[in-house]
Order: C-alpha cells, then structure tokens, then sequence
C-alpha cells in the first residue's frame, strides 16, 4: 500500500475537524502535512472521483469531505487510491515445474485459501471504520487542528 493512503486518510480526518471552515486549498493541506502539493492534488483527485472528497475550484475553492465522516470508511479511502484489486493473487504456480508431476491439483491452493481469508478480514476491518471512527480517536488533535489553522496564512 502506497504512501498516499496514509496522506489521503489524514487528509480525510484534518477535513472532518474543518468542516465548517469551508474548502481547504490543496496549498494549504500541503503545507500543514509538508508534502509535495501536486503529488497530494493527485490524491486527492482519485477521493474526489470516488465521491470521498468534493472540490470547488477557484481562489477560495478547495478541498472538503462529500459525505459525512460516519458514511466514509477506510475502505472507501484505500479503494479510492489504490484500487479494488486483490493484493494477493494466486499463479497456480504449484501446477508448473516439477513439481506439479504433470497433474491437475484436485483441491483449492491452500496457501491462496489463506491469503483470501486474510484479505477479507482485512476488508471487513477497514470497512467497519469511519472516518469519524479516526476523529474520535483523537480528540486532543481536533483542537489543535482547529487552533492552529485559524493561524494559518490566507
């Protein structure tokens, strides 16, 4: 999983504690999160066209989350930018080589059997969770976020 999930979900949680504020420029969550602007604005394109994220342009255009936070998951963030493929998939590779002995395995893969529970599970896990599920786990850093962007230039 890349990097810009991470940015991307705390993006999400910095916009849920700004919600009254209005759209936040990309300059602006670039230079709270010190990252590469237009990298994030790729990102946060990807949230937009999965109706995570809406955008206004212009000068006091900007970024906000689409939905509320309890209705976006982690899931629906992951998905966003990285894609629904699976991250494991199985080759058969156990049907090539010597090893296979020229013959058709009659049972599923064990090891894909394992790596698709675990995907599910993680699934399931990253779909129970909300946005608002990471606001409430932080508290102290919605106050701070709220404080210091107050103070932030234009």
């Amino acid at each position: 999983m890349g990097e810009g999930v991470e940015w991307g979900l705390h993006c999400c949680v910095t916009l849920g504690w700004l919600k009254d504020e209005g759209p936040v420029s990309i300059r602006k969550l670039a230079a709270w999160f010190d990252l590469p602007q237009e990298y994030l604005k790729k990102r946060l394109q990807a949230l937009t066209r999965a109706g995570v994220l809406s955008s206004v342009p212009g000068v006091k255009g900007g970024f906000s989350l689409a939905r509320p936070p309890e209705q976006i998951t982690i899931m629906d963030v992951v998905t966003a930018l990285e894609g629904p493929a699976e991250a494991f998939r199985c080759e058969e590779i156990r049907q090539r080589g010597v090893g296979a002995e020229g013959g058709r395995f009659r049972r599923p893969c064990g090891i894909s059997i394992a790596m698709r529970r675990a995907e599910l599970a993680w699934r399931r896990e990253l779909a129970g969770q909300t946005i608002a599920d990471l606001m409430a786990g932080a508290p102290e850093s919605a106050a701070r976020t709220r404080r210091n962007y107050a103070r932030m230039p234009g």
